[in-house]
Formats: C-alpha cells, sequence, structure tokens
C-alpha cells in the first residue's frame, strides 16, 4: 500500500470517517474543505497521478465515476456538483494517489474549476 496519508488511511493506519466504501474506493470528507460539500473518492489501488493509469485500470476508473455519482445523491447534490481531479504538482496536487474531489453545496462561478 502506498505511504501517502491516503494508503495510510485506507490499510487502517490513521482514522478516518468514512462516508463511502466499497471493494474498490472509500469516500471521505476533506479536511481543507473548498465547499459545503468536499468529499474525496479514493481507490484502494495505489496509483500516484490520473497519467499514471493504465488501460488496466480501465474499470477501476469507471468505477471511481459511478461511485461518485452515488456518492453525491448520498449527500443531497446528486444534480449539481463538479467532480475534479488534480493531476500533477502544477496543477494542485498535493497527495500522490488519485483522489477525485465531489465539490458542491455552493454557485460557480463561469469559468471557476475549484473554489
Amino acid at each position: 500500500m502506498s505511504e501517502t496519508i491516503f494508503g495510510k488511511i485506507i490499510a487502517g493506519d490513521i482514522p478516518a470517517d468514512k462516508l463511502y466504501e466499497d471493494e474498490h474506493c472509500i469516500a471521505i470528507r476533506d479536511i481543507n474543505p473548498q465547499a459545503p460539500v468536499h468529499v474525496l473518492v479514493i481507490p484502494k489501488k495505489a496509483i500516484a497521478r490520473l497519467s499514471d493509469a493504465s488501460a488496466d485500470d480501465q474499470a477501476l476508473l469507471g468505477h471511481l465515476m459511478l461511485a461518485a455519482g452515488k456518492i453525491a445523491r448520498q449527500e443531497g447534490v446528486g444534480d449539481a456538483f463538479r467532480l475534479i481531479v488534480n493531476n500533477g504538482e502544477a496543477a494542485g496536487q498535493t497527495v500522490f494517489h488519485l483522489h477525485l474531489h465531489i465539490i458542491a453545496g455552493r454557485e460557480f462561478a463561469e469559468g471557476h474549476l475549484a473554489g
């Protein structure tokens, strides 16, 4: 398992309030939320960045998208949310374990990607 904070959460070494979990991923609230709803969807497989995923990860990536929709509905924002993936440090990625941000609960300005 990855030595990132997400790897440690998945391994159970660091406690977290899991909003969702299945055999492929977990979802937790972001500790530095950018909106009233800010949830991270984290695959259990350690992939550093989206650009590091391979064709073998296609089903997992699709699963993450479907899980994000399910979690957004669970959080009551299923009809209005943003799904963001930061790929690389220059794009704002700070934890190098692929994860999706579900961001919702406020208005987003045109062209504004991640409040």
